[in-house]
């Protein structure tokens, strides 16, 4: 019996040099499932835009999955999450407009040469399921006794948004006086249509792909002549205290890998 487990064991040391020769010569060899992936035990915090969630949400699992990192997130209105990125507790800046982007350029609150381009936002008029003011157009939102919610032009991306597209449409005065609540996220803005609490708002189009509006809204169009399409950016803050696992998101959700998930939800792809 000693012969017997002294071979078994000479057997399994063969084994196990046998494999060492062989990754000396660049032959593979298995991972463990407990080996450390690359940022395993690091963190730092993303500041997106409220409408980003569901993307957002799958991406960043993914690239925790992949990496061993711990990404926080925090969601909110474009504007509200500039603040968080002012006051130096953002390390990635995902605004759901390019305007919140330049201006945090200009103030050097994020390294310029980060900045990359992510999809199109496109604002469109949701109406409940089967449009019960007959809203075919942006005039129809100016008609009397229309009620309306819209994005706060100080809180969330749509809102300034939406208040340049009814500028340029002339009818802004007329739209105000229909909005019967203005909110701080575009998020809120879709609780509010298929409650059917409004007759309409202005939402991104990609909220259609959610599950919250499925069956229960309309989208219609806005001509692009009339529309004003906006661009996703993400970049790195100055304040982050892990550049190197910060520009890794970054750049990861700006890359090929991601494009599968940004249209899955929705999202058009930008051509830079």
């Amino acid at each position: 019996m000693k012969k017997v487990c002294t071979f078994i064991i000479i057997m399994l040391l063969a084994m196990v040099l046998s494999g060492s020769g062989c990754a000396e010569k660049g032959a593979s060899i298995p991972v463990s499932e407990n080996q450390e992936k690359e940022f395993t035990g690091r963190q730092i915090t993303v500041c997106s835009g409220a409408g980003l969630i569901k993307p957002m949400n799958e991406l960043i699992a993914n690239f925790e999955n992949e990496t061993g990192a711990d990404i926080e997130v925090r969601y909110g209105g474009s504007a509200e999450i500039f603040g968080i990125l002012t006051s130096k507790e953002c390390d990635v800046f995902i605004p759901g407009d390019y305007f919140y982007t330049g201006q945090a350029m200009e103030k050097n609150y994020v390294f310029n040469e980060s900045v990359a381009n992510l999809t199109l936002h496109v604002p469109v008029i949701a109406v409940p399921e089967e449009n019960p003011a007959n809203i075919s157009g942006l005039e129809d939102l100016a008609n009397p006794r229309v009620k309306l919610a819209l994005g706060d032009p100080n809180g969330p991306a749509i809102g300034r948004v939406s208040e340049a597209i009814f500028t340029k449409a002339g009818i802004l005065p007329e739209v105000e006086n229909n909005t019967i609540v203005k909110t701080a996220t575009v998020n809120q803005l879709l609780i509010y249509v298929v409650s059917g609490e409004v007759d309409a708002t202005i939402i991104w189009e990609d909220m259609a792909s959610w599950s919250e509006a499925s069956g229960k809204l309309e989208i219609i169009p806005i001509p692009e002549e009339q529309n004003k399409i906006k661009t996703i950016p993400t970049a790195v803050s100055i304040y982050t205290e892990d550049p190197e696992l910060a520009e890794a998101f970054n750049v990861y959700i700006a890359g090929e890998e991601a494009e599968e998930v940004w249209e899955k939800w929705g999202f058009e792809p930008c051509d830079s």
